[in-house]
């Protein structure tokens, strides 16, 4: 896609042969500070409160299962929590509720994105979001980008290593009112890590469309690269709080600040 002069921000023309926006989300449409001081402390803080109230449905049931599962496969990583079997003791119902918000604090504590935190997780943003204790934050220039897209006829999908369902409820219950009208579909790491290039393929392939059809949009450069070597076109988001660009990265891929910075065909 051209490269960026090092250390000046650039208008970003699409090329012809793009029909399909890709986009991550944390520190692409959403600052860093969302995730890390709203969204994550949300459940580290109301995790214990949330299983004891919701304990016996079926859907908790099945992430506490999950979670034990994880557990079991961790039992060799340093600082892992086992999460025991319930049995008919009340106090032995308040050490595993206890054993679970220790393994979930745990694997918090470590950045991991298991299947089964992730699952928990967004169970519980789901609640949060719907009784409007957190609303989904988006930078002020991704709606009036996202919605000239669309009516120039492209199609606008998400790919971040956020549940599907957490994602949707970023944007379903944003700050700008229900945003899931203005996008086509979502990916997670369900079909691939983000900094795998067959990962790229793979959503293209799920979209029905060439790789070369697509402009991903991401923070990471580690993405950009994945993405760009399965035969995407690529730009690097610079935003406040993101990891700063070296001058071999402003050298290697385009990148802008803001989404109005990228031009399509019939604005040029």
């Amino acid at each position: 896609m051209g490269d960026a002069a090092c250390g000046v921000e650039m208008v970003l023309p699409v090329p012809p042969s793009v029909s399909i926006i890709l986009l991550d989300i944390e520190g692409t449409t959403t600052p860093i500070t969302f995730v890390k001081d709203i969204l994550f402390p949300y459940i580290k803080d109301n995790v214990k409160t949330y299983l004891q109230e919701h304990w016996d449905k079926e859907e908790c049931q099945e992430d506490v299962s999950q979670l034990r599962k994880q557990a079991e496969k961790d039992i060799h990583l340093n600082g892992n929590v086992p999460i025991p079997c319930l049995s008919e003791d009340k106090a032995d119902l308040e050490k595993m509720i206890q054993a679970v918000v220790d393994n979930v604090h745990w694997q918090m504590s470590l950045d991991r994105k298991t299947t089964a935190l992730k699952q928990l997780q967004g169970h519980m943003w789901r609640l949060a979001y719907v009784t409007g204790e957190v609303k989904g934050e988006v930078y002020e220039d991704i709606v009036p980008a996202i919605k000239t897209w669309r009516a120039a006829g492209m199609k606008v999908y998400i790919y971040s290593s956020g549940s599907i369902e957490a994602q949707k409820l970023l944007f379903g219950y944003s700050m700008e009112g229900n945003l899931s009208e203005l996008l086509d579909g979502h990916f997670d790491t369900t079909i691939g890590h983000k900094v795998e290039s067959e990962s790229y393929r793979n959503i293209a392939k799920n979209i029905g469309c060439c790789p070369n059809n697509i402009l991903f949009l991401t923070d990471i450069t580690k993405e950009a690269k994945a993405a760009e070597e399965a035969g995407m076109h690529v730009a690097v988001v610079v935003r406040s709080g993101n990891a700063a660009l070296t001058d071999e990265d402003k050298s290697s891929y385009a990148f802008i600040t803001s989404f109005s910075q990228i031009i399509l065909n019939s604005e040029k």
